[in-house]
């Protein structure tokens, strides 16, 4: 029994950007890029909203529409789902959340919605909290299915903790849930920045998650976040103080008008934390799990640079046939690239049913993580 993957599907924004077409207004060329990050171009969005690539992406998770992959031969009713995970780092809106934007246009009616913030890790977050939750249901169910007193207590005490397991009858009860990661880091990035503009991209990825009786699927997982004490990644937000009558205390800038927020990152910082916490991610999660590395089918991690990448799995001595990568046409699309990538595997027909992956991540905050599932 577990949390299984029943759907994925990802979107991404019409316009290509190369990378010489970024050399034609930041200093750079295509061999600089290629050899330091592995990215040959990226979807940038000039129509699409994180909105709408989220839309698109969790559609043909569904199975409503085409370019995606579903375990079921009909689509699955967006009414089914109990639950509506969202993460970006770049929303539309900050109220309403981007999960209620979702869960409104998609006709999710029966689902709680909320928004999740773990950054570029938020895809591992998202499917760590997701697959908790509709394991604490299955409990609840149990539970309630119990036909005496008796059993009753024989099943709290499994649980661990007789008394949080009879509170369980009070809780909301979730079978289905969708997961959706969804950025615009265009429209954070510094476009004159060129170490951090030539990295991101535009996209979406989501993926549906069941729980099954009969079926295994999320095995473990791993969560770490680690102070960033170094200011290694930020991402400021948006204000405005044109209005704000207490412009003479000390922390109001007067250039702080609108101040339009960009992404920042000291690069040496985020290589030496990536490349470590993404392998003891990996090993962790699998020790939890009582397996090893040759137990693992396919490793599908955060598109950051492909260079983090090889130098993380070089650490768990797994060979490149392993690890599936997108970032190479799709740059890094911070909440949403893992789950790009795991939609692209499933799609290509590289995850197939029984195979065991490991999704795996890192962003600001510092926050890492990763997610152990059965195929």
């Amino acid at each position: 029994m577990g949390s299984r993957i029943i759907g994925v599907g990802s979107a991404l924004p019409e316009l290509v950007v190369t990378n010489n077409d970024l050399s034609q207004f930041v200093e750079t060329d295509d061999e600089w890029i290629t050899t330091r990050t592995g990215i040959h171009e990226r979807h940038i969005a000039i129509e699409e909203t994180t909105t709408s690539l989220g839309l698109s992406a969790a559609r043909r998770a569904l199975g409503q529409e085409t370019g995606g992959w579903c375990a079921q031969e009909t689509s699955i009713d967006p009414e089914s789902v109990d639950l509506i995970i969202a993460m970006s780092v770049s929303p539309d809106m900050v109220v309403p959340s981007q999960a209620a934007l979702y869960k409104a246009q998609l006709g999710a009616t029966n689902a709680v919605a909320y928004d999740l913030n773990a950054a570029c890790a938020g895809c591992v977050y998202g499917m760590d909290t997701a697959a908790s939750l509709l394991e604490l249901s299955a409990l609840q169910r149990l539970l309630a299915q119990t036909p005496s007193p008796q059993a009753a207590n024989q099943v709290a005490n499994q649980v661990s903790n007789q008394a949080a397991a009879l509170h369980m009858a009070h809780r909301n009860v979730y079978k289905r849930a969708l997961i959706i990661g969804a950025d615009c880091m265009s429209r954070v990035t510094d476009w004159t920045d060129r170490a951090t503009c030539v990295l991101f991209g535009d996209g979406a990825g989501a993926v549906v998650l069941e729980w099954q009786d009969n079926e295994c699927g999320v095995l473990a997982s791993r969560l770490v976040n680690i102070d960033d004490v170094k200011e290694a990644l930020n991402l400021p937000n948006t204000f405005d103080t044109s209005t704000f009558p207490f412009a003479d205390l000390s922390f109001v800038k007067p250039d702080d008008v609108l101040e339009k927020r960009s992404i920042t990152m000291k690069g040496a910082a985020v290589f030496k934390f990536s490349t470590k916490v993404m392998a003891s991610c990996v090993r962790e999660v699998l020790e939890r799990a009582d397996m090893t590395i040759e137990d693992v089918d396919l490793i599908v991690p955060h598109q950051a640079n492909e260079r983090i990448i090889a130098s993380a799995m070089k650490k768990l001595d797994l060979p490149l046939d392993k690890i599936h990568l997108t970032i190479g046409t799709v740059g890094n699309t911070s909440a949403s690239s893992a789950l790009i990538a795991l939609a692209d595997a499933y799609v290509q027909g590289k995850i197939t049913e029984g195979m065991l992956v490991c999704m795996v991540g890192f962003g600001g905050g510092l926050t890492a993580g990763a997610v152990l599932f059965r195929a």
